[in-house]
């Protein structure tokens, strides 16, 4: 039953929360990459527990493309993630004082709700040879925030796995 409701949150991730957008270099001959490594220096911007399981997730999706984790590889994997909170608009809760016959008045909109954290991701795949970038995908998903520690890991999985399925790009 763990596993179900398990599998159930994963596609409930992948179906409505994760958008991507990629980009590539065309004359890229991608059949020659076949390992990987991290760039040293990530600006992550999560926790370690988050960052543990990002890369868990990355990992283990990596693996089952067929990539193996390599000191001396084929091309690195650089990762920016930011988050922040969207300007809410529209539901608001207007007070206002005016004034009889002044013709005068102070008003104030009272937001109602909470508002959407959203997190991006970036992923920059670099030639290890050239130094040249030659994949990219950014993903977004909005309202991030969860306390339980297997949800949070569903979600890392459910992004990696909705990136990676640009990678390699189909032509």
């Amino acid at each position: 039953m763990k596993k179900l409701a398990s599998i159930f949150f994963l596609l409930f991730c992948l179906s409505c929360g994760v958008t991507v957008n990629y980009d590539y270099e065309k004359n890229t001959d991608f059949s020659k990459y076949k390992s990987y490594s991290y760039f040293t220096n990530m600006n992550l911007g999560l926790s370690e527990l988050d960052t543990n399981r990002f890369f868990n997730a990355l990992d283990e999706t990596m693996s089952l493309k067929g990539f193996v984790l390599a000191e001396d590889s084929d091309f690195i994997i650089d990762i920016e993630s930011s988050t922040y909170q969207e300007v809410q608009s529209g539901s608001s809760v207007g007070v206002g004082v005016g004034g009889g016959n002044v013709g005068g008045g102070v008003s104030v909109g009272i937001p109602i709700g909470q508002a959407n954290i959203t997190r991006q991701i970036k992923f920059d795949f670099v030639d290890a040879k050239t130094n040249k970038l030659f994949w990219q995908a950014i993903s977004s998903e909005s309202d991030v925030l969860t306390d339980n520690p297997s949800e949070r890991e569903e979600q890392f999985k459910a992004v990696v796995t909705k990136v990676l399925e640009g990678f390699p790009p189909k032509k």
